[in-house]
């Protein structure tokens, strides 16, 4: 029976570089900052914590819908039925972070929203360590998931850092549309905007429309090359 890889040494979970161990890394940073964000009065630190916290949640997540839910879904039976449960999870926490974003610091509909998505982060958390990755641990040798966390790191390092509710929760979607938007919100990042560019977002939107238009055709005609070579 799969263990959770909360509870498992470093040396179970196939070393420092093994996907496991950079996602448990990960999972403990959220973690302590969401309780560091619960402990602050509402100030300047408590807004750092809270972007803190965003940036880590939706880098991780894109890098999670990029390369670990695939291998997931080739690797694991069952893995589609897995991923879509965390994926409806981070779609409920893009929603509710993009509100977040659009709300002031203090409101109490803000607040509410934080304690909302603070219990779903958690909750994903769980899932992914009790229920996913200790499958996916059984599925793959520890090269194959150490080769898995570099990749996995790589993307992650240059993702998107805040939510966007339309991007595609799988790839080719996600993958497309990553580029424009990491450095949309890096731009935002490096100057300390908490909230969206009002013409750069429409600049970007109206690329992602394209991108995810270009996307979608690049799927149909590969289903349709897939569907000749079986009918051949």
């Amino acid at each position: 029976m799969p263990v959770t890889i909360k509870d498992q040494t470093m040396e179970q979970l196939g070393g420092p570089d093994s996907v496991l161990a950079r996602q448990r890394r990960d999972h403990a940073e959220m973690n302590r900052l969401m309780d560091r964000y619960q402990t602050l009065p509402d100030g300047e630190d408590r807004e750092r914590v809270l972007q803190t916290t965003v940036q880590l949640v939706f880098s991780h997540a894109f890098a999670e819908e990029t390369v670990l839910w695939p291998a997931v879904r080739r690797s694991v039976p069952g893995g589609d039925e897995l991923t879509s449960r965390v994926e409806e999870e981070h779609q409920q926490i893009n929603n509710l972070a993009a509100d977040i974003e659009r709300l002031g610091p203090g409101s109490p509909e803000r607040e509410e929203k934080v304690r909302r998505v603070f219990a779903l982060i958690r909750q994903d958390i769980r899932d992914e360590e009790d229920l996913v990755l200790p499958r996916l641990q059984e599925a793959l040798s520890v090269p194959q998931l150490r080769r898995l966390g570099t990749a996995w790191d790589t993307v992650r390092r240059s993702a998107p850092t805040h939510p966007h509710p339309v991007i595609p929760r799988r790839p080719p979607g996600n993958a497309v549309l990553g580029v424009p938007l990491s450095l949309y919100d890096r731009m935002r990042d490096a100057f300390g905007l908490s909230t969206p560019m009002s013409a750069a977002k429409k600049v970007l939107t109206g690329l992602a429309g394209v991108l995810v238009l270009v996307a979608a055709v690049a799927m149909r005609r590969k289903a349709s090359a897939r569907m000749e070579q079986g009918d051949t």
